[in-house]
């Protein structure tokens, strides 16, 4: 087998640039998505020439949380200071949901409810309202958070639904202008999910399909020469069974860890779509958040725990294949540089081989060896922290939105480079952008840091990533051995 092929491109995708620049705006790049919205300053007295579209030429982008010179309406009741009724039209409040199709007609939050949500609602024990305005579906309110986030949100949402029912979904967040927390409600209606055209069982059927046959091929290295000959050899595939099994493995155990809790923290995860690669076997899976999560910990927990599962067993597999000798005796020959494409396999290459480990002198190791290998570095693939990917993730729920952005733009950018001189980088290059580039959805509340002790595991999730990814710089020994 070439391990070769297979291992140096971590080192190179771990490596990235920033090419995306925070946005200005907090709100449009928290909660707006694609669509365009309707905000209309509506009057009894006046005909529908005063409605002012934004779905045609002016987007929402032109709005500002700062006040702007000219007549305002009245900050402090939500009118015109003639009196009219500020009406907030429907629109997507975040990415990755929409307005379902029957829902397109404008949905306001009437000024009543605005005068509740602003009077009893909101307090000043909680959170003390300077202001409001019309957006996307809803009200932002700017003010000062009182006390603890967490359990602010908590009193603000109880009293929401005693007093509205379940008619709105309340998000406490901040805004990355000024750091100061910002409260938005908007109508539960539009939290509705997206819909695909194709079924999900299906798409993800589709894509398992096509990942069982790569994760073959990719330990069967007399087909990989010529690819197009696997059609005629079709037999030579259950050659390349063991391996696959392992790598399966241990993406199941990756998946089965987010979804175990993600089941305990009451978040929804859909479908995990398998990614095929021809030269790994497979990058991971995407799989969707469902519903709004609840705060940063919670996400945390939730995209931490497949890459904790997945480097430990993949640890234990790695350690096994270089202590176990090869059942049939022969196992793979290797040459000993292939362990400095990866500072965690080549450490414990050199720890547990000592000198037997020498440049330029082939050795035989246990298959094991590279089958875990190639499992984690797919575990260290999703561990980048770049847009949705477990590390994109486990970033945003440590250090906040604004860091988060930073951080996977840097990722993206190298990788952009390291794309240039491998074609795995460049694929998965393609897979983040397209597929998994952000933004991630707003939580229900983003102000409470996580607790000390899950900071700790998404540090070591990050840190095993650039393990199993960075190389291993030291020289092996080239004395013969005893």
């Amino acid at each position: 087998m070439n391990l070769p092929a297979i291992l140096p491109c971590c080192f190179n995708r771990l490596h990235c640039s920033p090419s995306i620049t925070p946005p200005t705006h907090f709100l449009r790049f928290v909660i707006r998505k694609k669509g365009s919205v309707v905000c209309r300053l509506s009057d009894n007295n006046k005909d529908d020439d005063s409605v002012q579209d934004n779905n045609s030429h002016q987007p929402l982008e032109n709005t500002s949380l700062e006040n702007n010179d000219g007549p305002q309406p009245d900050q402090q009741t939500g009118l015109e200071q003639d009196g009219t009724d500020v009406q907030v039209a429907s629109g997507s409040p975040l990415p990755g949901v929409k307005v379902p199709q029957q829902l397109n007609e404008s949905i306001r939050i009437p000024k009543e409810t605005v005068e509740i949500l602003r009077n009893q609602v909101f307090s000043f024990d909680t959170f003390f309202v300077t202001s409001q305005e019309p957006y996307e579906g809803g009200v932002l309110f700017n003010g000062n958070l009182r006390g603890q986030a967490a359990k602010t949100y908590e009193k603000v949402s109880k009293r929401m639904q005693e007093k509205l029912g379940d008619d709105y979904k309340l998000f406490l967040l901040i805004n990355p202008e000024d750091d100061k927390p910002v409260a938005v409600v908007v109508p539960r209606m539009t939290l509705q999910p997206e819909t695909t055209a194709v079924p999900e069982w299906f798409a993800a059927g589709a894509f398992g399909l096509v990942t069982v046959f790569t994760l073959l091929l990719r330990n069967v290295p007399a087909l990989q020469s010529n690819l197009l000959s696997v059609f005629d050899n079709l037999d030579l595939l259950k050659d390349g069974l063991p391996g696959a099994l392992i790598t399966a493995f241990l993406l199941g155990v990756h998946e089965v860890s987010h979804h175990l809790v993600a089941t305990e923290v009451g978040i929804k995860l859909g479908i995990p779509y398998f990614v095929p690669s021809w030269q790994i076997g497979c990058f991971g899976a995407i799989t969707r958040i469902l519903n709004v999560v609840p705060n940063r910990e919670d996400l945390l927990k939730v995209a931490a725990a497949g890459p904790l599962a997945g480097f430990s067993v993949g640890f234990i597999l790695l350690l096994s294949g270089f202590i176990l000798p090869p059942s049939d005796g022969i196992g793979i020959i290797v040459d000993p540089s292939v362990f400095h494409e990866s500072f965690l396999a080549g450490g414990i290459a050199k720890l547990l081989l000592g000198d037997v480990l020498q440049e330029g002198s082939p050795i035989s190791v246990n298959p094991l060896v590279i089958w875990a290998w190639a499992g984690l570095v797919i575990n260290a693939i999703n561990s980048i922290p770049a847009g949705e990917l477990d590390g994109g993730r486990i970033a945003f729920a440590m250090w906040g939105r604004k860091a988060s952005a930073r951080l996977s733009a840097f990722s993206i950018g190298l990788l952009g480079i390291s794309s240039l001189f491998n074609d795995v980088a460049f694929y998965w290059l393609v897979l983040i952008f397209f597929l998994q580039r952000g933004p991630i959805a707003p939580l229900s509340e983003e102000l409470t840091h996580p607790q000390n002790k899950y900071m700790a595991l998404g540090v070591v999730v990050l840190f095993l990533g650039l393990l199993v990814c960075l190389p291993y710089p030291f020289p092996f020994s080239n004395q013969p051995a005893l």
